[in-house]
C-alpha cells in the first residue's frame, strides 16, 4: 500500500455483498464507521472498538475480520460481506438466520450480526462442524444474553440444512 496523506480523502473501491461499491475515506477512518456512516450499511455493529467483542465482524475476502480494527482504505479492491449478505432478499431470512430464529439463538441481537458472519465463514470451510469447533469459534464473541447453547444448536442445524441443500444441487 502506498503512503497516504493524513487529512485527505482517498478513493476506496470494493465489492460489498456481491455488488461494486465505492467511497472516500481518510486514512484513519475505521471500516465500521465507513460502512455505517458513509455507505449506509448498518448491520455491522460497533461494540467495544478494541476487537474483543466480535460485534463488528465482517468477511473480507472470505475471512472474518474485525471492522473496528480495520481501516476503510485497507479494503480497497477487496470483497466485503456484511450480515446483510446472508438474506436472499429483504423479506426473507437466510438459512443461518432462520436457524437462529427457530432456536432462539438471539435475544437483544447486538452480537448477532458478528456471530452470523463468523459462523457463515466457518461453515463454508467446515460444512460438517462439531460442537467443539463451533464453541471454539464463539469464544471470539461476547454474548451477554443467550448463554451460547442455542447459538451452537442453531449452527449445527444450519450446517445440516446447508449440507442437504448442497446434496440436492449435486443430485439434480
Amino acid at each position: 500500500m502506498s503512503r497516504l496523506q493524513a487529512g485527505r480523502r482517498h478513493s476506496v473501491r470494493f465489492s460489498l455483498n456481491g455488488k461494486p461499491c465505492a467511497g472516500e475515506a481518510e486514512p484513519r477512518l475505521l471500516l465500521t464507521d465507513f460502512l455505517r456512516h458513509q455507505i449506509g450499511v448498518t448491520g455491522t455493529h460497533v461494540g467495544c472498538e478494541h476487537g474483543v467483542c466480535g460485534a463488528c465482524t465482517v468477511s473480507i475476502d472470505g475471512r472474518p475480520a474485525r471492522a473496528c480494527l480495520t481501516l476503510a482504505v485497507q479494503i480497497d479492491g477487496s470483497e466485503v460481506r456484511t450480515v446483510e449478505s446472508l438474506a436472499p432478499s429483504p423479506d426473507r431470512l437466510g438459512i443461518l438466520q432462520s436457524a437462529f430464529k427457530r432456536n432462539h439463538a438471539l435475544q437483544c441481537g447486538f452480537c448477532t450480526a458478528g456471530i452470523l458472519i463468523s459462523l457463515d465463514c466457518f461453515l463454508r470451510e467446515h460444512p460438517n462442524p462439531d460442537e467443539e469447533g463451533i464453541r471454539d469459534l464463539l469464544c471470539g464473541h461476547l454474548c451477554r444474553c443467550t448463554g451460547y447453547t442455542p447459538i451452537v444448536r442453531a449452527a449445527i442445524e444450519a450446517a445440516a440444512e446447508l449440507a442437504d441443500q448442497g446434496k440436492e444441487k449435486t443430485d439434480a
